[in-house]
């Protein structure tokens, strides 16, 4: 599936997998350049906007209700494939990291089934005093049935920090599912267990590509 989603073509019911963007880069630079952001409709700024909250440590149920059960998270971290393991993600940073700040964001990409925005964050550990700075790109793949509505949700969200795609394979892939598989179990919140029933979520085999380049079905996209 290329990064350009013709979501009217996937139904709504499908798990999250099937909404995956696939995309290698030019470069890997994706420092932001908030002017040449493109506008966002009101409801889709709303959704950018808790996106940015997430990312920033500031989790709550209503934001984390910006997925859908079935949604996967993808980073070169975590790959979490039900919204249990997510808000054990979001929920967790706070107590990993002093703080976290968007530095700045561009939206690149707006189409009805895809968002795509450059994001500047930087991270301030707890134990070690030290702020790290990523730049990513940040691809949320919606739900078409929520779309057109006042609350739109997300079905797959990618975040990728180089120009390759991930390959879903081999032993790093490995640990980003088993690290998303034990979160939840050690976080005490109730915030999280307020997600415990959408374990049960549909999810489909994950889908591996072989490579996270182009012949990884990650065609060249120009930003």
């Amino acid at each position: 599936m290329s990064s350009k989603l013709d979501s009217a073509s996937i139904p709504s019911s499908a798990p999250g997998e099937n909404f995956e963007p696939r995309q290698t880069h030019l470069s890997e630079d994706y420092t932001p350049d908030p002017s040449k952001s493109l506008p966002l409709s009101p409801a889709r700024q709303r959704l950018v906007d808790d996106i940015i909250a997430l990312y920033s440590c500031q989790p709550t149920i209503e934001r984390v209700k910006r997925y859908t059960p079935d949604c996967v998270y993808d980073d070169q971290f975590v790959y979490a494939n039900d919204r249990y393991k997510m808000a054990g993600q979001w929920f967790a940073l706070p107590k990993l990291f002093k703080a976290s700040k968007c530095e700045g964001y561009q939206v690149v990409k707006d189409e009805p089934g895809l968002i795509q925005f450059r994001n500047e964050q930087s991270w301030t550990f707890k134990i070690i005093p030290k702020t790290a700075t990523i730049n990513a790109l940040v691809s949320l793949s919606l739900e078409p049935e929520s779309i057109d509505s006042d609350f739109i949700r997300v079905k797959y969200h990618k975040d990728q920090a180089n120009d390759k795609d991930y390959s879903h394979e081999g032993l790093g892939f490995s640990f980003k599912k088993w690290q998303a598989d034990q979160v939840m179990k050690h976080i005490d919140s109730d915030e999280v267990k307020a997600f415990e029933a959408d374990k049960g979520a549909a999810k489909e085999h994950v889908k591996q590509h072989g490579s996270g380049a182009a012949e990884g079905n990650a065609p060249v996209q120009d930003l």
